[in-house]
């Protein structure tokens, strides 16, 4: 298995059988895999970008030495694991230096109103609706993903009429591909109703909470809920976590409102897109950052590379920088 590579399973199949019989061409392996034409070709792109075939015409690839390929792809993900290594260090002493500057003089330990850690699905939600329902002023919050879960809006919707009805101003930051699920859009067009906010991004970041500029709730692990929260009411903490909400605010789509296209008649999420394919990001990785389908992004990973005139994934995403797009 080389997913540690970045090299997807139906990838290895094909580079596999090139290997055995490095004359076939693309219909020859389609017919032995089984597989459409435009599942070999992709394939193909995503082995081409490993630096594992070359590309010799329309339909023509040669697999490389897999001593060489496979050196390269074993170098960068080592380089990857020893980068990864040195940020977990350097997070662990910025951690250690945090814990320092604000220990109890007395008792040495980290003083709660400062970071708590809440454990615990059942206690997260619980302090959640505790803020909110305390909030004074205003509440701002960041939801990844689309679709949101039916008990999470069955909680959240008599917290935000009584928010909103004793004047709290709140302001919500959903994933655009929310707008494919009608339960969740019409929640949101009901809080809209009542005076709440709402903008759209094509990425959210993390699940984030700020009440009244004090306090703000953010998940000790944004890919694993079950790892708990943070309560942070560090001040600089909470204004650097603001900024980031401003700023996304700021690039947001009003809810009610069709994302705006750019010069290059870019869509956000397709800007987005094209980010992701030009760092390599896989269709798997882009459909989950974006919170839709491998079929969605497959067929707008096509548009965009007809559009382009790119050949491959990472060919659209690094002629779009080429071309100016992003």
């Amino acid at each position: 298995m080389l997913e540690a590579l970045g090299i997807e399973r139906s990838a290895e199949t094909l580079y596999r059988l090139m290997l055995e019989r490095p004359e076939y061409g693309v219909t020859d392996m389609a017919r032995t895999l089984d597989w459409p034409e435009e599942q070999v070709r992709e394939a193909l792109g995503r082995l081409a970008e490993a630096r594992l075939v070359a590309m010799e015409g329309p339909g023509e690839a040669l697999p490389f030495d897999p001593e060489v390929g496979f050196s390269f792809l074993l170098s960068r993900a080592e380089a990857d694991l020893s980068r990864r290594r040195r940020q977990v260090e350097r997070a662990q002493r910025t951690v250690a230096d945090i814990l320092t500057t604000y220990a109890d003089p007395t008792t040495g330990a980290a003083r709660h109103d400062v970071v708590h850690r809440v454990t615990g699905l059942e206690n997260v939600r619980e302090r959640l609706e505790d803020l909110a329902a305390n909030a004074r002023t205003e509440c701002f919050s960041l939801l990844p993903g689309g679709a949101q879960l039916p008990d999470t809006m069955d909680a959240s919707q008599p917290l935000d009429q009584l928010a909103l009805e004793r004047g709290v101003k709140i302001r919500s930051i959903y994933q655009e591909s929310f707008r494919n699920d009608p339960p969740t859009a019409e929640y949101v067009r009901w809080y809209c109703d009542l005076g709440g906010e709402a903008r759209t991004v094509p990425v959210v970041p993390m699940l984030m909470v700020i009440v009244d500029r004090e306090a703000a709730l953010v998940p000790v692990d944004p890919q694993d809920g079950r790892a708990g929260a943070l309560e942070v009411r560090s001040p600089g903490l909470v204004h650097a976590l603001v900024v980031l909400f401003d700023r996304l605010w700021e690039a947001g789509t009003p809810f009610g409102e069709a994302p705006r296209r750019d010069e290059h008649a870019l869509s956000p999420q397709e800007r987005e897109l094209l980010m992701l394919l030009g760092i390599g990001c896989t269709d798997d990785i882009a459909a989950r950052r974006l919170g839709v389908s491998l079929r969605t992004v497959r067929r707008m990973s096509s548009d965009l590379m007809n559009r382009l005139g790119a050949r491959s994934r990472f060919e659209a995403g690094v002629r779009a920088s080429k071309e100016g797009w992003l």
